[in-house]
């Protein structure tokens, strides 16, 4: 009688630490299981050097989605953006690719507007400004000193 409470207990005790596991692989994976929340929108760049898919979408250093899909159409960057749903943004908001400190990862960068009209799910932000490439302005500034 009491191996059989010897071995349940360790079932259960293997069962919780796999569930343990499984939990913290999604969300430390930053796994959606349910399918993504949000709604999404395009913005067109020149250059976007440097950014990635997966990449933190902020509002004054908010984060408040992230960067769902990288394309090329017409020799410029498309990027779409899984924006969370609370978060509205007007039709004139800025989207600039910005760098977190000096040779930190890329993020898209938000700058709400006053517009009272909202962009609404496959909409697009037209005002975009394109990724700073450190590497373009040291070597400027090296070779225009000669």
């Amino acid at each position: 009688m009491r191996k059989i409470g010897i071995e349940t207990g360790v079932g259960f005790f293997l069962l919780a630490g796999l569930i343990s596991l499984a939990y913290l692989s999604v969300k430390l994976g930053d796994v959606e299981l349910f399918g993504e929340r949000g709604y999404t929108v395009r913005a067109r760049f020149a250059n976007i050097s440097g950014l990635k898919e997966g990449a933190s979408v902020e509002i004054a250093g908010v984060p408040v989605g992230k960067v769902s899909k990288i394309s090329l159409s017409d020799y410029e960057a498309v990027v779409e953006l899984l924006i969370d749903p609370e978060v509205k943004l007007q039709e004139d908001s800025i989207a600039s690719i910005r760098t977190m400190g000096i040779i930190g990862d890329k993020y898209v960068k938000i700058t709400p507007g006053g517009a009272e009209d909202y962009i609404g799910a496959g909409g697009e932000i037209l005002e975009t400004e394109s990724a700073i490439e450190l590497e373009e302005l040291v070597s400027k500034y090296i070779f225009e000193k000669e």
